[in-house]
């Protein structure tokens, strides 16, 4: 059975930093990429980053690129997001999901999905 499970969410200062976790089991980590969403009160989910299956190619949004890298542990089966120097804007429900391309930023391209770890960057 696929499954894909957060950890690491929680309550930071602006200029701050946090690392998500992305636990996965069933087929989904070694043969598909994997990314990383949003989702902030009252707004659309957004793509924030991905990473191929071997995890050499990587795809970020522009407005997280130099802050956030994404990364992938084989023998965890675990993938990492970690986000440094925060800014309040990046408050929201981070997810992790699984997609065919690490290339792919829209919702619908990915099936699989985790429940979510809530961000919270206060000024």
């Amino acid at each position: 059975q696929e499954q894909l499970v957060e950890s690491g969410g929680g309550l930071v200062q602006a200029g701050g930093s946090l690392r998500l976790s992305c636990a996965a089991s069933g087929r989904t980590f070694s043969t598909f990429a994997l990314g990383w969403f949003r989702q902030a009160p009252g707004k659309e989910r957004e793509f924030v980053a991905a990473i191929s299956w071997s995890g050499l190619s990587t795809r970020y949004a522009d407005s997280v690129k130099g802050r956030f890298t994404i990364s992938r542990d084989g023998a965890k089966n675990t993938v990492y997001l970690q986000m440094n120097s925060l800014k309040p804007e990046d408050t929201a429900v981070y997810y992790c999901a699984r997609t065919s391309s690490y290339t792919y930023i829209w919702s619908y391209q990915y099936d699989y999905w985790g429940q979510g770890t809530q961000v919270t960057v206060s000024l």
